[in-house]
């Protein structure tokens, strides 16, 4: 039997049946923070796909199991009494269908959004609303999205059959190859599957005071307090992550919509005190009204997780043990993050926006297959106008990674930040030419195979040989050194035998 869990029910299965996603939404809905409504499917409807398809493709027509069809069905039956919607209706129910695994896979597995926009939902959306052209970008969206899940083509004209096939393509992107990939690099089980989520649709793109973000509570890079982050007004959260637009910084969100500003900081606050960390939230303001969409720890430099963790002491959310705990040997070290040296005359070629620190030189390639061939031969840098999950084999063969679009909240920055990759990202005035074998910045040309060091700390991108300092130790680094000497000095002493 598959099991389902309603968002907003009082029920607690583990991170393992719900996978991250589903768990962080049912936190915040136990909150009472606002949520889409909305249900998960657990892991279980995997393992119940799995003996069904093999080669990671989700095809037109195939079947869910009955148990997982029947789950689905259930859960679209409580998002339509609670919205007063109908799939396929005169008032339409639009859903997003998302994957969630127990383990973050930033970008690797299938999200597919606007479903159940079928022709008739397209137009009863567009009369509902008195707005054509808002329907149909959500139509476009939902065409252009089921292409990259299913290469077969268009969505059926059927609001159940997408639902369904929907649900089929998350359950089947599990075997990617990406995905694969990815576990084979981070240690995660094959057979641990994945969770699916559905909730109803809420629009970014609805009106001027709609936006979509992806926000951290506090700077990832330095730890100082936020809320910081990527957003983007009048789209859809897609846009904000994918690297492909010119993203805005959050506070964007104040200016269209100041009573969802206010609620998205009292959330990140009460958010902080239930996780005792730092947390990074995707949102969607709909016409001035917030929805969280996924919550999660957030994913820090090592600086950054010093920081936080000293900052949370001070703030009585940690106690000094637990803090010296929560700081790894990792974060030691990357807290000590070389940089370039500002007393050095560096030739500088552009400046982006620092996405994960510390200083990656190495010869300039401008595909995935050309980072692996290159690095045969030593370092490379990975430059690419954004990233996509595609492009995995090139940040396993990379130092460090160079993007002309997207933000700290890009692909390119969270795949680099959680393979400890140095990142700029969002240099806008790189134009990167594959078929040349050249990145044009305004009237200089750097040729693939050419030297470049980029800075994840500073953004700055340099030619030639960089002249690098490593940072000494700072306040926050100096605390929590001491609390480490002082634990040890109350280390009773072994005696001798």
């Amino acid at each position: 039997m598959t099991s389902t869990f309603l968002l907003g029910a009082a029920d607690s299965p583990g991170v393992d049946i719900v996978g991250g996603k589903g768990h962080g939404l049912l936190v915040c809905a136990r909150l009472g923070l606002p949520v889409p409504p909305g249900f998960v499917i657990g892991t279980d409807a995997w393992q119940a796909w799995s003996g069904t398809r093999t080669d990671g493709t989700a095809r037109p027509g195939a079947r869910l199991p009955d148990e997982v069809s029947a789950a689905v069905a259930a859960g679209l039956a409580h998002v339509e009494a609670e919205t007063g919607r109908t799939l396929g209706g005169d008032r339409p129910l639009v859903v997003s269908v998302r994957s969630g695994s127990a383990v973050s896979m930033p970008g690797m597995l299938s999200t597919v959004l606007d479903v159940g926009l079928t022709t008739d939902a397209t137009a009863a959306l567009a009369a509902e609303t008195g707005d054509e052209q808002f329907a149909g970008d959500c139509r476009r969206r939902l065409r252009e999205g089921w292409a990259t899940v299913d290469r077969h083509g268009a969505p059926p004209d059927d609001a159940s059959a997408q639902v369904e096939q929907a649900v089929a393509a998350v359950l089947d992107s599990w075997g990617a190859p990406r995905a694969r990939t990815y576990r084979l690099l981070h240690g995660i089980p094959d057979d641990a599957g994945t969770a699916v989520v559905v909730q109803a649709m809420v629009f970014g793109n609805r009106d001027a005071r709609s936006g979509s973000a992806v926000v951290q509570s506090r700077d990832p890079l330095t730890g100082a307090p936020g809320p910081v982050g990527d957003a983007l007004v009048r789209h859809q959260g897609a846009d904000v992550v994918d690297g492909t637009s010119a993203v805005r910084p959050v506070t964007d969100l104040a200016a269209v919509a100041p009573d969802a500003w206010a609620d998205l900081r009292a959330a990140l606050d009460v958010l902080e005190r239930r996780y005792r960390d730092a947390v990074e939230v995707e949102v969607t303001v709909e016409s001035g009204r917030l929805w969280l969409l996924q919550v999660r720890r957030a994913t820090l430099s090592g600086r950054a997780a010093v920081r936080v963790a000293v900052d949370l002491v001070d703030e009585g959310l940690l106690d000094r043990g637990e803090a010296v705990r929560r700081v790894t040997a990792a974060h030691l070290r990357q807290a000590r993050v070389p940089h370039l040296d500002p007393a050095h005359p560096h030739d500088v070629v552009t400046r982006g926006t620092p996405a994960s620190p510390g200083v990656a030189a190495g010869r300039v390639a401008l595909t995935s297959a050309a980072a692996v061939r290159l690095a045969v031969d030593g370092p490379v840098l990975l430059v690419r106008p954004e990233t996509s999950p595609e492009d995995l084999p090139g940040f396993r063969a990379a130092v460090g990674v160079l993007t002309a679009r997207g933000g700290a909240s890009s692909h390119a920055a969270v795949v680099a930040r959680s393979l400890g990759l140095p990142a700029v990202v969002g240099a806008a005035d790189v134009e990167v030419d594959v078929a040349c074998g050249v990145v044009r910045v305004g009237r200089r040309t750097v040729t693939e195979g050419d030297l470049l060091a980029a800075d994840g700390s500073t953004g700055l991108v340099v030619a030639g040989t960089p002249r690098v300092v490593t940072g000494g130790a700072d306040d926050a680094l100096r605390r929590l050194l001491d609390w480490v000497d002082e634990a040890t000095a109350e280390e009773p002493a072994e005696e001798d035998g």
